[in-house]
């Protein structure tokens, strides 16, 4: 397997005036960007001119990542050519919430077949349930296939995203790209590192990833008790304190929801994936040691996968929350993850509004507030 990873900004153009020369069938191109190429995606095209038969996937950010720097308004892409495996790419339209579980069995069904060991997703970020995505993809998929991806971004405006679809940045799509053979390699991590604070409470009324009260009390109202003077930034204050959600106080998984919208005449907050009515929600806030902890740890556990394997590439999905959060040590999680894998390995990715990935093992998971990695190798 042969590995590149290259860049474009407005200032400095693209990062090296040689691209590989390794179009192919089996070559797999990822490219991360601003929600902006929708008006003109300019170096998009430039980029893909050079590979024709190359498969293509990509999406819109709120930051992207390359190796351990972050950038915003710039073009992030990996360039991979397999030497065994082979590549299958899906997509469906998601024009609503409501369309989300339908759209990943389409993905599923679409990639299911002999051979097929893992999947990379790339969804809207505003027109999707995550959670309803997931479960959509999970009734189809065999839990020994991994699943791993995100949703696109938009910064902290969460106004429009896309995915590419036949080669362009478009809204309103999930695509997908299968991987198939026994020489491929997917290894997979996600941690958060917030803390919990506040009572846990019940979520009284909700639909689908509409909450609409805790304890019986409106939901946002509570909500702006908490962020207090903050609350007039909302949505995007929202991202600085998440939801842990369990099921009941006898289970030991919790998920991490965050805002996307809110709904002032509803007193209602709509987040990137599921909160089931029944279940305990607890607000979050951030600890900056352990948010770049968590970023080691998710790198700890991908890298388990790693024996025997020669180039690498590493795909960190990172929420905006956390960058929110981070700020100007917001690269410290990036270079955590480097850190941790193999010497050599390159690093792309992008800030998201939701990673999806399996919780430990088994089937996969939305998550919120995560550092989520995923690893490509072939084995020999």
């Amino acid at each position: 397997m042969e590995v590149h990873t290259l860049g474009f900004t407005q200032k400095k153009r693209w990062s090296t005036n040689n691209r590989p020369k390794i179009d192919s069938r089996r070559t797999l191109i990822l490219l991360f960007g601003p929600s902006s190429f929708l008006d003109s995606d300019g170096p998009l095209d430039e980029l893909l001119h050079d590979y024709p038969e190359s498969v293509v996937m990509g999406c819109s950010t709120a930051g992207e990542i390359l190796g351990t720097q972050i950038f915003d308004d710039s073009l992030s892409v990996a360039i991979m050519r397999f030497d065994h495996t082979e590549l299958r790419v899906a997509n469906a339209t998601v024009g609503s919430a409501e369309e989300a579980f339908a759209a990943g069995q389409m993905i599923a069904q679409q990639l299911n077949g002999a051979g097929l060991k893992g999947i990379f997703v790339l969804s809207d970020g505003l027109h999707v349930n995550g959670s309803e995505l997931v479960r959509g993809l999970n009734s189809q998929v065999p839990p020994s296939v991994v699943v791993t991806g995100g949703l696109a971004g938009d910064g902290d405006r969460f106004r429009r995203t896309w995915v590419v679809q036949d080669r362009k940045p478009k809204p309103g799509f999930v695509t997908a790209v299968g991987f198939y053979g026994d020489h491929i390699r997917i290894g997979h991590g996600s941690k958060g590192g917030w803390d919990r604070f506040g009572p846990e409470r019940r979520v009284t009324k909700s639909k689908g990833n509409v909450l609409f009260e805790l304890d019986g009390r409106p939901a946002l109202q509570l909500y702006k008790e908490y962020l207090g003077d903050r609350a007039a930034g909302l949505p995007a204050t929202g991202l600085l304190f998440p939801l842990a959600l369990r099921a009941d106080q006898g289970e030991a998984k919790s998920l991490v929801r965050t805002i996307l919208a809110v709904d002032e005449r509803e007193q209602s907050l709509t987040f990137a994936g599921d909160i089931p009515e029944g279940a305990l929600a607890q607000l979050m806030k951030a600890n900056f040691d352990r948010l770049v902890q968590g970023a080691s740890e998710a790198a700890t556990t991908t890298k388990l996968a790693g024996d025997g394997c020669s180039s690498t590439l590493a795909v960190a999905i990172s929420c905006v929350g956390r960058r929110l959060v981070l700020g100007e040590r917001t690269e410290e999680e990036t270079e955590a993850t480097l850190d941790v894998l193999p010497p050599g390995t390159q690093q792309v990715g992008f800030y998201s509004y939701g990673e999806i990935s399996p919780y430990a093992t088994g089937t996969c998971d939305l998550h919120n507030q995560t550092m989520t990695l995923t690893t490509f190798r072939e084995a020999a």
